[in-house]
């Protein structure tokens, strides 16, 4: 009986986990470059059930032997294994704004790649992000709006003294005479990758292999590849899945609660 309520109890935390992952994609379905979460639900180990007996042995001074008969598997519930980012290609919305940059997946040598560009976070360490809604800080380097730095290839600021300035299709910044290459990073599997909030990724990546192709549109930004329709969709079956663990959770406490008044009042 108690098993039952924590497995009831197990599937309402999942969908509780699923709701706020569904939740958050639709709170950033604007946000440009955001990844949809998708939580994976998993089921706890399954427990071989066997029924524990003995067996008589017709000998002259009586021998019981302990036998043991398969009954079959149960489960003990599920729970969220993690939250992992879809990092489907976006749509691409045009801004007209020099300082939006669209990064464009082109063809890529492994299926779980992607490319993102590299920014540096307050602690100085390397990040990466697909949001491309920069914009020129004070000092004349170009930054993300929450002012985190964006890399060139060598890994240093870019320094642009302005709003004026060019990039071409192939990831080349190009202000004063000068040409300076995008810090544009590669990983191989982008399902490595952890979010760290602020449109931002830490994990390893480096660069760009031969053969991958990519193009960087300036006044544009990707859009965030949320399915709001899909999402909203799924929050409901969730919630659906969330009270009928409820109502099995209910049905558990009743029958506990018959239990013990009316089972225990007749002994």
């Amino acid at each position: 009986m108690l098993r039952g309520f924590y497995t009831a109890a197990s599937g309402m935390l999942s969908q509780q986990r699923a709701q706020e992952a569904l939740s958050n994609n639709i709170a950033n379905a604007n946000t440009p470059g955001y990844k949809a979460d998708q939580p994976t639900l998993r089921a706890f180990p399954e427990m071989l059930m066997q029924q524990m007996g003995e067996k008589k042995i017709p000998t002259t001074h009586g021998l019981n032997l302990p036998v043991q008969n398969p009954i079959g598997s149960m489960n003990s519930g599920v729970y969220v294994q993690e939250d992992f980012p879809n990092f489907k290609q976006g749509d691409i919305r045009e801004t007209g704004i020099g300082t939006d940059l669209a990064l464009v997946n082109g063809q890529l040598p492994d299926e779980t790649g992607s490319l993102f560009f590299t920014v540096q976070n307050e602690d100085g360490e390397e990040r990466f992000t697909r949001n491309g809604d920069f914009t020129v800080d004070g000092e004349g380097f170009l930054t993300t709006n929450q002012g985190y730095y964006v890399l060139d290839q060598a890994g240093n600021p870019i320094q642009t003294n302005g709003m004026e300035f060019d990039v071409t299709q192939e990831g080349e910044l190009q202000v004063n005479g000068q040409t300076i290459p995008l810090g544009i990073a590669y990983t191989a599997n982008a399902n490595d990758f952890a979010k760290e909030g602020n449109g931002l990724f830490n994990g390893e990546a480096g660069a760009v292999p031969v053969g991958a192709t990519f193009s960087v549109q300036q006044g544009a930004l990707e859009r965030s590849n949320v399915n709001a329709l899909q999402s909203m969709t799924q929050m409901m079956e969730s919630y659906r899945m969330f009270e009928t663990n409820q109502r099995v959770l209910k049905a558990y406490d009743e029958s506990m609660g018959k239990a013990v008044s009316e089972i225990g009042r007749l002994g």
